[in-house]
């Protein structure tokens, strides 16, 4: 199991995932506790810095390229300074080509504020989201269907990455299937509108979503994991869904298969889960390009997700950290 897995990572190199979706700014603001204020009980920041880097969709393109692969980012950026910053901080690996600016437009941004000691960890004190509702014109909404298009036309595996912007839908995905080359693997994470998607090839949950879109409770009960995990795969017609659980794991659930089990790597004291589900499906779709069985798949992906949740803010994983990972466990 060890070489092939090794195998796989080998043969992710240079293969081509066309991640289509919402694009966000990651900002992380740093400073160090100096006192509380005397006007509030709130606590005074001196400020250190600021780090800003892709998230959302830009998080998964990332992944892709820091684990060998090639990616093509079809998404909106604002003409904004935090677009502009958003852009320079993409790996040289990740193509812009398919970056539609449309006049007006703002960059969603994520802002962290995170706060220690100087010899101590920083820790996330607020998060503030700068993210407009409103649905992008019909116009915006031509030219990235048309960039997302010419991304799909020349991938190996797509990634969709839709976090509720109304940027992607179904209907798009659909148009863009019929524009990729057969037997493509479009895999699917969607924070709200999983259940309005289907006959991709795979979708990645994680257990809270699918509590709530199926209106259940799993919890450490694995007759309701099966009954759910089954019947998410019946209402979207995919050919596999892959269930996160955190520290349980992950649970692989297959058409006219058993379902598979896999634990977690590493350790489940996390440092930070930001941009993790990112991470696990840049893995989980390079290995199915690369010629992973969907079980295969998303083992490379349990090792990528241990090792980014021991990272602070939004990070990615390596080709080579994982090799070391796989290695090690095999030890």
């Amino acid at each position: 199991m060890t070489e092939r897995l090794l195998s796989l990572v080998r043969a992710c190199r240079g293969r081509r995932i066309a991640v289509v979706g919402d694009l966000i700014a990651d900002e992380f603001i740093y400073g160090r506790v100096e006192r509380v204020s005397r006007e509030a009980p709130v606590l005074i920041l001196r400020y250190d810095q600021t780090l800003v880097v892709p998230g959302g969709a830009g998080n998964a393109a990332a992944n892709v390229a820091a684990l060998g692969g090639e990616a093509g980012l079809a998404s909106l950026i604002g003409r904004d300074d935090v677009g502009r910053r958003l852009v320079r901080s993409l790996p040289a690996r990740v193509s812009r080509a398919a970056l539609v600016r449309p006049a007006g437009y703002h960059t969603p941004v994520k802002t962290r504020i995170l706060a220690g000691g100087i010899h101590s960890a920083k820790q996330q004190v607020v998060r503030i989201d700068r993210i407009r509702t409103a649905e992008p014109l019909a116009r915006t909404r031509l030219q990235f269907a048309r960039a997302a298009a010419r991304a799909v036309a020349a991938a190996d595996a797509v990634i969709v990455s839709d976090y509720g912007s109304g940027l992607v839908t179904p209907a798009l995905v659909t148009s863009l299937k019929r524009k990729a080359r057969r037997g493509v693997p479009f895999v699917l994470d969607s924070r709200h509108d999983t259940l309005k998607y289907r006959g991709l090839t795979a979708c990645t949950p994680n257990e809270s979503e699918v509590e709530q879109m199926l209106g259940v409770t799993i919890g450490d009960d694995p007759r309701a994991l099966e009954r759910a995990g089954r019947r998410l795969l019946a209402r979207t017609g995919m050919e596999a869904v892959i269930v996160t659980r955190g520290s349980r794991g992950m649970a692989i659930f297959e058409q006219g298969r058993p379902t598979t089990h896999l634990g977690i790597f590493g350790s489940d004291e996390i440092a930070d889960v930001t941009g993790a589900g990112d991470t696990v499906i840049a893995a989980f779709a390079l290995s199915l390009a690369g010629g992973a069985g969907f079980v295969e798949a998303a083992r490379l992906a349990t090792y990528a997700g241990g090792l980014v949740v021991m990272k602070r803010g939004t990070a990615t994983v390596s080709a080579e950290e994982l090799r070391e990972a796989i290695r090690g466990d095999a030890g």
